[in-house]
């Protein structure tokens, strides 16, 4: 299920001709969340998100752990098509790490895959740095970083900037592969530092980061299942939350 340039809707695709078997679009949205935009296999772990000949293409795939169907690789009996086609028996890789894995299943067996899941976001958490702090001082110098990089990546890519009036200049394609790459994993970022650390939030400060939090499903739901709302709007507050 090779994933195309971005002309295309990740809607589109992300389809699996597997009827049953294939995700829907909350598990697609899942799994690629928990890629965080690299490839699952630990030996690999290269961008599922490449800038080709001024085009920003995605190179991902969905790969069944058990095979969509008994006769394929990994096959096995008892599966129902759903549970085929569920969060669980999915990971995210690039095309030929999905290739070799299909092609050769005998030396990619279910647990190894299925480990390369779990592994994958044990280096995520790890990488993110959710822990709980002792302070709001400590906290805030963990959130503060990663909105200050977001709100650079808005400033001279978002929408808003005067290249993009233009449709044959790219920066729509820029400003989406940006929105994938960075600003929705560091948004699960954020979210997760602050969930962790609720406890040092004020009263206000907790409305924020609910309101922030439908933000985000918004965003997700805008550019990766290509739903078409009216998103609720980024708080301000989110901005100086854990200050003095």
């Amino acid at each position: 299920m090779p994933l195309l340039a971005y002309d295309y809707c990740w809607r589109v695709n992300l389809a699996c001709p597997r009827g049953a078997a294939s995700p829907d679009l909350h598990t697609q949205r899942r799994l690629f969340a928990a890629s965080a935009g690299y490839c699952q296999n630990p030996e690999c772990e290269c961008e599922l998100f490449v800038d080709a000949e001024g085009k920003s293409v995605h190179v991902a795939e969905m790969a069944h752990v058990f095979a969509a169907s008994e006769r394929g690789p990994r096959g096995a009996g008892g599966l129902s098509k759903a549970a085929r086609g569920a969060f669980e028996n999915l990971v995210m890789l690039c095309a030929n790490c999905h290739t070799i894995v299909d092609k050769a299943p005998a030396a990619y067996p279910d647990a190894m895959m299925l480990g390369w899941k779990s592994d994958h976001a044990e280096k995520l958490r790890a990488l993110f740095g959710v822990i709980a702090f002792d302070s709001r001082q400590a906290a805030r110098e963990a959130v503060e970083p990663i909105l200050a990089k977001n709100r650079a990546i808005f400033e001279q890519y978002g929408p808003h900037i005067e290249a993009a009036e233009n449709p044959e200049s790219g920066a729509a394609e820029r400003w989406k592969r940006k929105m994938l790459t960075h600003i929705l994993p560091n948004n699960k970022r954020v979210l997760a530092l602050l969930d962790a650390n609720r406890t040092l939030l004020l009263g206000d400060e907790r409305n924020t980061l609910e309101i922030f939090r439908q933000h985000v499903d918004d965003l997700e739901g805008f550019h990766i299942e290509n739903l078409k709302n009216d998103a609720a709007r980024f708080p301000i507050g989110i901005v100086s939350i854990l200050g003095d």
